[in-house]
Order: structure tokens, then sequence, then C-alpha cells
């Protein structure tokens, strides 16, 4: 068995993004397996099989061996896939889950989920923040080695990192027009580093790109490297939106203040963890005073890699 590690996903970028940050934190050299399972088999999962075109002896098969020492996955679609995995390694495989999996957590060795979904279990961990890619270290390189076009931009700087419209969210245009008129409100005082998502509207898109290109402030329009560690590590706040926690928590690792835009809609694990982000005095409403102070960077990825390695020795010792 091969010293690596695999990263099981659909390909979607918020679980791959993870899957990495974690895989980082553990030191170990990773591949990505990519699972693409037929709508028909796609329905039943995560409590179906895996889809027989992909059984190991398969050519392409993502579970082809040599199988890992570790395997990291998420989404409902690789939940069967690391079941699948973990009986075909005998056990040999370490697996480990982020996120709620909907299922019997006993299916993988190890389930990390956030607070706010509100599971428990006993091999199952929860942070406050989900992980990210965004690590204290390369948060410093960024700020170490700043791309020319943000070292140019005037301080203060703001980092804008703009969602969209979800299954629970929705940008109306009343919400549109709070949001523009507070950016532009925001860029008299601030230089913007502003990105949005393939979820924003086509009419804000438009907007924040025009704002963004005007001059002494930044717009990434998702070609060429992602800047997004290089605006957060270097601005000194954040405004996000709040329909992704995941955004919210990437701005956390910073300890630099959180502004958030809510936009139409709710969610009662997004709002739990949206107030214990206010409690702690991390996120605060936007628009609204930017007086807000620094604190102690909260990042659970180093917390959550820690857990896992525990729980390999603990396997390895009572195995």
């Amino acid at each position: 068995m091969s010293q690596n590690l695999w990263v099981l996903t659909d390909g979607k970028i918020g679980d791959v993004a993870q899957c990495i940050g974690v895989a980082d934190a553990l030191g170990l050299p990773y591949e990505i397996r990519l699972v693409a399972p037929r709508k028909l088999f796609t329905y039943a999962m995560p409590w179906g099989p895996i889809d027989p075109k992909d059984a190991p002896h398969k050519p392409e098969s993502p579970l082809a061996p040599p199988y890992p020492a570790v395997a990291i996955a998420s989404g409902r679609r690789a939940v069967p896939y690391l079941r699948a995995l973990k009986r075909l390694s005998k056990g040999q495989t370490f697996t480990v889950f982020l996120k709620d999996p909907k299922i019997n957590s006993k299916f993988a060795d190890f389930v990390w989920a956030p607070e706010h979904d509100g599971i428990s279990g006993k091999n199952i961990v929860t942070t406050l923040t989900s992980p990210h890619r965004f690590s204290a270290q390369k948060l410093q390189d960024a700020r170490d080695n700043p791309l020319e076009a943000i070292a140019a931009l005037p301080k203060p700087k703001a980092a804008v990192l703009i969602g969209g419209n979800s299954q629970h969210h929705t940008f109306t245009p009343d919400n549109i027009n709070t949001l523009l008129a507070a950016l532009k409100n925001l860029s008299h005082t601030h230089s913007l580093m502003i990105t949005c998502s393939r979820r924003t509207p086509r009419e804000l898109a438009m907007q924040l790109h025009d704002l963004g290109r005007s001059e002494g402030h930044l717009f990434w329009n998702g070609e060429g490297e992602n800047p997004i560690a290089q605006y957060l590590a270097n601005a000194e706040i954040t405004v996000v939106t709040t329909d992704s926690t995941n955004m919210v928590g990437e701005a956390a690792a910073t300890g630099k203040p959180i502004y958030g835009f809510r936009p139409t809609g709710t969610h009662k694990k997004f709002d739990r963890f949206l107030s214990r982000m206010e409690d702690l005095g991390v996120l605060h409403p936007f628009p609204g005073d930017i007086l807000a102070p620094t604190y102690e960077p909260i990042d659970a990825t180093p917390d959550i890699a820690d857990a896992i390695s525990k729980a390999i020795e603990q396997k390895q010792t009572s195995g």
C-alpha cells in the first residue's frame, strides 16, 4: 500500500478545496480521484452502491489500486466510493469523510462536520469553521510576496468575496442595489479587491466587474491563478456575502474584521454559524460601521488534521 492520500469527490470546487486543505495539513502527497456516477446510480446516493462502470478492475476507475494509506472524501456521490474503498483495501486505507454524510458515520473511520450541522458520534469531530487551503503559512507568504497589482493598491484594502443564488438564498433586485451602493460607498475609503462566483447573478457580476476595473480597485474574472489567498492576506477587512459559510470561515483565518452582507433567505444551520461568529466579534453587518477590531485568527484545518493523525495512530495501535 502506497503512503499517499486520495481525494475522492465529484469535482465540486468547495469539496475539493476542503479535502486538499486537510491533505496539505497532514503533509501527505495526494492525488485527486474524481467520481462521475451515471444518473441512475446518483439517485440512490449516498445509500446505494458505486456505479458498476467504476469497479476497481475497470479502465480509469477512480478506485483502481494500489490503494492509499489515507483517503479523504466529500459530497454525497463520494460516500459509496469511500465505503467501497474501505472494503476493497480490507480496512488498510484510513477513510475520512468531510461534512454530514447523511448516513451512519460508521461507513468511514473518521468523519468531520461543522458544529452547525448538529451531528455527533464516536468517530465524529466537529469544529466551528470548515477546513480550507489558506494556512497561516500561505497567508504569511502572500503578505511577504504580494502580487504586483495588489502591492500597488493604496491602503486600506478590502477583500470582497461575493457568492450568489443558492437553494436557500436569493439576491433580489433590492439586495443587489443595496450591496452595490454599500460597496461604492466603501470604495471611497478602501481599495476593493473583488471576486464573485459562478452563482453570482449576471447583473450583479457585471457591475462588480465595472467597479473592480475602475482606478484603485481590482476584479478577478476567474482566469489565471486564483488570487483569493492574496486578497485575504493583504486586506485590512473582508466583505463577504453570507450565503457561503465557507467564505466566512476562510476569512476568519486572517484575524481581520469580516463584514457580512445577508441576501434574502434563511437557513437554520447557516444562521447558527453566523450568530456564533457575531457573538465572537468576528462577523459584523454590511453595510455598517467599519470600526471593528482584529481578533485571534480562527483556523480549524490544523486541528482537524491533528485529530485525524491521532485517530490513525489509535487504529494502528489497536489493530
